[in-house]
């Protein structure tokens, strides 16, 4: 039999003992909570101090403000010091952080712990991962000395952070209701009618996934109602929730930006007299850019010219620090959808004081470039100023006066301005031409929503040399920013593009040997090789095949505080400076112009200097994040388009090849959709990966990436974007893959899914 331990009844051994009838000290209390476990609760801690009479109140009082500082916590009736944090861990750093002081809270806790321990997150220019607001980090932590531990962590890693509650579509039925998620990827669900919450036929809503019954069958359960797509018509809305892209400004940033001033000629050069214009589309709310271009009268630059670039000052308004500032950053960029914009700014800001109205008196940050008859700049200036645009024209008003249409507004303006800034614009093609940038001219649509944000129309826009004009003096002044900032030697935001890897290089290379175009076999390339390869597919008629590969080889142009070039427009230093309305790298370029240069106290701080490789993975991330949400969108709105057509016909072309099938690409309205391999046909078909091909292993049949194609439509899942076809094209006729014995096509009948026979 076991003998009971006596329990200690003279209490744990202390350092310090507090005096008869006093208080014990806070410290004392948080020792003899870490030391005794036989102390439970208040009794226990009032039994080893004595506590008795009048101590008892201001006892408890002390208790309670130690739990409500996260000292110690309460578990039912038990007290006890917060737990420690452990020596690595993972941390979340909440949305809305500073990005100048960033802090984080575990990403995992026990309510029962108490308040969740806040961590200061220790970013130095030295330090090798620098995360952002609203990212996942794996952390070392160190817990400083005192009563309270104060965290600090080092960021080791940022992880990829899990989205929140799934999000779907409600569908009611005759059992009840159903969730048709957003991912595709993801199977439907039940939700239990208790379930449902406030939530309606049609719904977006979030919900958290409950498993019931023997066989843990998932149920979905409503944890919120974010609204209805079809009735709001916005079909944004799934991609802006389910990416989790922010909408809704703060109150405190809408404060900030009503309480903006204009700004005034203090500080800046009076440029209201020169004759800046303003060319963007038709249906343009904030205008960001302007131009202007004359003949250089200096003799000693015969034919020269003087192009001008104004940008709207956004940096005299959204200053280091401020709510807007905070907001600006957290989104990145604004985000277009065919319904709506998600602005990176206020209204008030993007479609007021920095849009450069016509006859409006605006602050700007201006670009004087010398170019020489051949379009070679010769020299370059930036001024702080104030301007005032003489003409807001489309891109149709301004091609059209200077295809011999002027209308009575572009009249006037014919001589005085639009044919100089053409003449410019010709002596800057032909330096281009001679660059060499990646011309890779892919159409892209434009899907036209009605009122209700439902497709109403899909056009291909036509590429005018309006816009030709715009975009070359846009990359002049972007190069100019850069070089500027690197004399200055001021750190800044590069926009980088590498070159493509040797890997995809060599499947380019295997790609165009099945079609006998010839490319040289060396990893130096330069983006004018590219254009000899696409004028050679030109020649072949496999320029659509061709340009599919050529602009998958590419790499992802991205932001970064490193520069190693733009490979795509052939450049070797190249910055964001013409759209900071609309993309924070920009607005970090132009403080970085104002402090290099002298041009006023609201340039790049110190801090963000710092934190420039951190800013630089978040913005990209953000860009990523808003292609998706684009593309996304598109892909819902036109399943939804086309859900009206089942069983039509389409011509198509094929827009990508694996395995599992091929992936088409309709003609008329860009959409995209798929064939299972299962129903190519009556043969087994083989993915041959360096001919970007499926090749059937009995008879040759081929179908290559960017065949043009019959198909029919069988299915469309317009909450998920998703289309699958039926093919009813023959491929070319060739030979069968080697290396593989064919395979006897199993005995299946094949209705609507599978291919007519021939």
């Amino acid at each position: 039999m076991k003998t009971k331990k006596p329990k200690n009844t003279s209490g744990p051994k202390r350092s310090v003992q507090p005096r008869a009838g006093e208080l014990p000290s806070r410290e004392q209390l948080l020792e003899a909570l870490a030391q005794d476990a036989d102390i439970k609760g208040k009794r226990d801690l009032a039994k080893v101090f004595g506590i008795r009479g009048d101590m008892r109140r201001p006892f408890k009082a002390m208790l309670a403000e130690l739990e409500g500082e996260g000292v110690i916590t309460r578990t039912r009736k038990a007290l006890r010091r917060t737990a420690a944090l452990p020596h690595v861990t993972v941390l979340d750093i909440p949305a809305d952080a500073d990005p100048d002081a960033l802090h984080a809270f575990p990403a995992q806790w026990n309510p029962e712990e108490g308040e969740k321990p806040r961590v200061e997150v220790l970013v130095n220019s030295d330090s090798r991962v620098v995360p952002a607001p609203g990212d996942r980090i794996l952390a070392r932590i160190d817990a400083g000395d005192g009563e309270i531990p104060f965290y600090t962590a080092k960021p080791m890693k940022v992880l990829d952070k899990p989205r929140r509650g799934q999000i779907g579509i409600v569908r009611m039925d005759n059992e009840g209701a159903r969730l048709i998620p957003i991912d595709r990827k993801q199977k439907e669900m039940r939700i239990p009618l208790g379930d449902l919450g406030d939530s309606k036929d049609g719904d977006l809503v979030e919900v958290e996934v409950k498993l019931s019954g023997r066989l843990m069958i998932p149920r979905a359960k409503v944890t919120n109602v974010i609204g209805n797509p079809a009735s709001e018509g916005a079909v944004s809305m799934i991609a802006i929730h389910n990416l989790e892209i922010p909408y809704v400004f703060p109150t405190s940033v809408i404060r900030e930006a009503e309480e903006a001033k204009e700004a005034t000629l203090k500080g800046r050069e009076d440029w209201r007299d020169l004759p800046l214009i303003t060319i963007d589309p038709a249906d343009a709310k904030d205008h960001d850019d302007a131009v202007h271009a004359a003949s250089d009268d200096d003799p000693k630059n015969p034919g020269g010219h003087v192009v001008t670039v104004a940008i709207a000052d956004v940096a005299a308004y959204v200053r280091p620090g401020t709510a807007l500032d905070r907001e600006a950053y957290l989104r990145g960029n604004s985000v277009y959808f065919p319904d709506r914009v998600v602005p990176m700014l206020p209204e008030r800001i993007s479609n007021e004081l920095c849009s450069l109205k016509e006859g409006e008196p605006r602050a700007a940050l201006a670009v004087r470039m010398v170019l020489n008859a051949d379009g070679q700049k010769i020299s370059h200036s930036f001024h702080r100023i104030l301007m005032r645009s003489g003409a807001k024209l489309s891109y149709q008003q301004a091609q059209a006066a200077i295809d011999g249409h002027a209308d009575d507004k572009t009249g006037p303006l014919l001589e005085p301005i639009l044919r100089p800034l053409w003449a410019a614009y010709d002596a800057m093609a032909s330096a281009r031409d001679k660059r060499g940038p990646l011309d890779l001219d892919l159409p892209e649509r434009k899907i036209i929503v009605d009122d209700k944000g439902m497709v109403a129309d899909i056009r291909i826009p036509e590429r005018l040399e309006a816009h030709r004009l715009i975009e070359e003096m846009m990359i002049a002044a972007n190069v100019a920013a850069a070089e500027t900032l690197e004399q200055k030697r001021q750190v800044l935001l590069y926009r980088v593009h590498d070159e493509p890897s040797s890997e995809k290089l060599q499947s380019l290379r295997d790609f165009l040997g099945s079609l006998d175009i010839a490319v040289k076999k060396s990893d130096s390339v330069r983006a004018s090789d590219f254009n000899g390869i696409l004028n050679q597919a030109r020649k072949t008629g496999n320029v659509e095949q061709v340009s599919e590969m050529v602009l998958r080889s590419q790499a992802q142009a991205e932001y970064s505080a490193e520069n190693y070039g733009h490979f795509g427009l052939h450049l070797d230093r190249y910055a964001h400076f013409t759209s900071p309305i609309r993309r924070y790298a920009d607005l970090i370029v132009h403080r970085a112009l104002v402090k290099a240069l002298g041009l006023g106290n609201d340039g790049l701080t110190e801090q963000e200097e710092t934190k420039l490789t951190g800013i630089a993975q978040h913005i990209s991330a953000t860009e990523r994040r808003a292609m998706l949400a684009e593309r996304e969108t598109s892909d819902r709105l036109l399943a939804q388009f086309l859900s009206q057509k089942i069983g039509a016909r389409f011509e198509g072309r094929v827009s990508g090849v694996t395995r599992s099938g091929l992936f088409i690409r309709l003609l008329e309205t860009g959409a995209d959709g798929f064939i299972p391999a299962s129903t190519l046909g009556q043969d087994y078909y083989r993915y041959v990966e360096e001919r970007q091909a499926m090749i059937g292993e009995r008879g040759g049949e081929t179908f290559t990436l960017g065949d043009r194609v019959t198909v029919r439509l069988l299915e469309a899942a317009p909450v998920a974007g998703a289309l699958r076809f039926e093919l009813l094209s023959e491929g070319t006729r060739g030979n069968p893959p080697s290396g593989r014995r064919p395979q006897k096509r199993p005995n299946k009948s094949f209705g609507p899914k599978g291919r007519r026979k021939r």
